[in-house]
């Protein structure tokens, strides 16, 4: 287990379309991480970049091969590393490998599972009646320079909705009977996109102001759903209160 105090960064750079055995190096050198039980590691894909043989990597939307720029860094004791570092040079191949000394100030903690007082209590089934928003819009409509399905979810998160699920379409039109539609070759982004929010029906009505003004071209609609709801009666509801990474 990692501890506070002197470590090693190791930083990985390949690139995205690399394999190993047949698989994407990058995840092989996650699963290798993983499974040799490294405190933690991260995946970052590059937006531009370029390695030894001077070939240029981008995100431009009209290439259909991308070998786009791959880091993946973690971070372990010394001794750890040195254990780790003969397999990963054999699997990074014309890769860099990189390795920064750094300071551990605070490990990262395994989330504690809440303590029961007595025998777990047994799943309860809960109905009910409710309300099922859906909210329709194009991936590209903005609301004061953000999208406006990521703008809505936070609006709903911030006025204590129970939750939202956001949909993104392959095809679809509105109104202004404009086809909207997403396609890899497609140099804009506008696919049709559908919020679904399930609550009681007050609370959705009290949404509908801040909808109203949010949504300028789409549409909003409401139905009745019986709501089956599975869960368990924890005491003292200790799962609600257990921390969120």
């Amino acid at each position: 287990m990692l501890k506070a105090g002197p470590a090693k960064k190791v930083i990985i750079h390949v690139g995205e379309d690399h394999q190993y055995h047949g698989h994407s190096l990058y995840a092989a050198i996650l699963d290798y991480l993983f499974y040799h039980r490294v405190a933690g590691a991260n995946v970052v894909r590059g937006m531009a970049g370029f390695g030894a043989d001077h070939h240029l990597h981008s995100t431009r939307i009209l290439r259909l091969t991308e070998n786009l720029p791959i880091k993946v860094e973690f971070i372990e004791s010394a001794e750890k590393v040195e254990e780790l570092l003969p397999k990963l040079h054999e699997m990074v191949g014309t890769g860099l490998i990189e390795i920064q000394d750094t300071t551990v100030a605070k490990p990262a903690e395994i989330a504690k599972k809440p303590e029961f007082r007595g025998e777990p209590q047994p799943a309860l089934r809960r109905e009910g009646k409710a309300k099922l928003m859906r909210v329709f819009v194009g991936e590209s409509d903005k609301w004061r320079d953000k999208p406006l399905y990521k703008a809505i979810v936070e609006a709903l998160r911030s006025n204590d909705i129970a939750g939202v699920t956001v949909y993104k379409g392959i095809l679809g039109y509105g109104a202004n009977r404009r086809m909207h539609k997403g396609s890899a070759l497609s140099l804009s982004h506008d696919c049709p996109v559908m919020l679904s929010v399930v609550d009681t029906e007050e609370n959705l009505r009290k949404m509908t102001p801040v909808l109203d003004e949010m949504v300028q071209q789409g549409l909003v609609v409401l139905s009745d759903v019986d709501i089956i709801k599975y869960t368990h009666d924890y005491v003292g509801e200790e799962r609600r209160k257990e921390p969120r990474a």
